[in-house]
């Protein structure tokens, strides 16, 4: 009986020690899971947000899907917010409202060059990684811009234009926002074309987009009387392409006057389809936003570190990423629809 007795406790000390050893396992590989985390997987409660102007158009739900699916690839919360119109003081409030919730990181599109630089500084000092994309704060001293190469894309739209109207010519237009830098740069590539290729093509006013379409449409109905003779449009971003289409159905001068337009919002693809919107060059907006994502994780995780964080940088992250454009026209209209 006392041996069954000394056999039982022994039984027991043997039980409690394999469970004391078992418990201090469980615990070490619980810290080493937590230790061993993959640097890709991010935290809940990081928020990453995407700030833009006129922030109800179409053209960003490209640029923020990026985002958000890069977002989600992290396991961290993406947030998309910024002005309601075209207005610089909107965008600004927008953004220090943002820098004010200390995210993990900003992606910021800017509607003047200039007017972003104080709190893209703000944010940076204060610990926010920032990358600019589409348009940008050159001297903001932001980490990266990711966008079109737009004097390129401007030169591209001169030879689409000049093979829409043919080897005779004529006399051509553009609609432009003469504030944004991205636009700017659209217009020299075009004149530059124009200047240096396409001698063929007239270009007889440079006409400000100012206001809805409404008022665009009428602005260009006005050129078009001026400029009877004017054989081709070229719009530097989708609003003014749509404009442009409404001012050619009104003028009854449907495949007379050639549209040459930008981006690939519904409104410019129906009017290509239709006939009335020539081509418009395509810019890679899922790339802009995606990139820009994995851009700001890396940076806020240290997986990639730039030396002191301006554009003018020696560090690993490039301080321009080209996200490349393409040609819409009828042939291919149907695989840029949004799915």
């Amino acid at each position: 009986m006392l041996k069954a007795k000394k056999t039982f406790s022994l039984i027991i000390m043997v039980t409690l020690a394999s469970c004391l050893v078992l418990a201090g396992c469980s615990r070490n590989n619980d810290a080493a899971n937590k230790n061993n985390k993959s640097p890709l997987v991010g935290e809940k409660n990081e928020e990453y947000y995407m700030v833009t102007f006129h922030s109800g158009i179409e053209y960003w739900k490209g640029c923020y899907k990026g985002f958000e699916d890069a977002g989600n690839l992290y396991g961290i919360k993406t947030i998309y917010t910024g002005g309601l119109q075209y207005d610089i003081n909107q965008e600004v409030t927008a953004l220090e409202q943002v820098i004010a919730k200390k995210p993990a990181g900003i992606a910021v599109t800017c509607i003047n060059p200039n007017a972003l630089d104080a709190p893209i500084k703000k944010a940076i000092e204060a610990g926010i990684p920032v990358v600019t994309f589409d348009a940008d704060s050159p001297r903001s001293g932001r980490y990266s811009f990711l966008a079109t190469n737009n004097e390129y894309a401007g030169e591209v739209a001169a030879k689409t234009l000049n093979d829409q109207v043919g080897s005779a010519g004529g006399e051509v237009v553009i609609i432009t926002f003469p504030t944004q830098q991205n636009h700017e740069e659209r217009v020299a590539g075009f004149k530059k074309a124009l200047e240096t290729k396409y001698k063929n093509l007239k270009l007889v006013e440079v006409a400000n987009a100012q206001g809805d379409q409404t008022e665009i449409a009428k602005m260009l109905g006005g050129i078009l009387q001026i400029h009877p003779n004017i054989k081709g449009v070229f719009c530097t971003e989708a609003t003014s392409g749509v404009a442009a289409a409404a001012a050619i159905k009104e003028a009854n001068k449907i495949g007379q006057v050639k549209i040459v337009s930008f981006d690939t919002d519904k409104g410019t693809l129906d009017a290509i389809k239709s006939g009335v919107i020539s081509a418009s060059i395509a810019q890679g907006t899922y790339i802009m936003g995606y990139q820009s994502m994995n851009f700001l994780y890396e940076i806020k995780h240290g997986l990639i570190k730039s030396t002191d964080g301006s554009s003018k940088s020696s560090g690993p992250l490039p301080s321009f990423v080209d996200t490349g454009v393409s040609v819409v026209t009828k042939d291919n209209v149907d695989l840029f629809y949004t799915k």
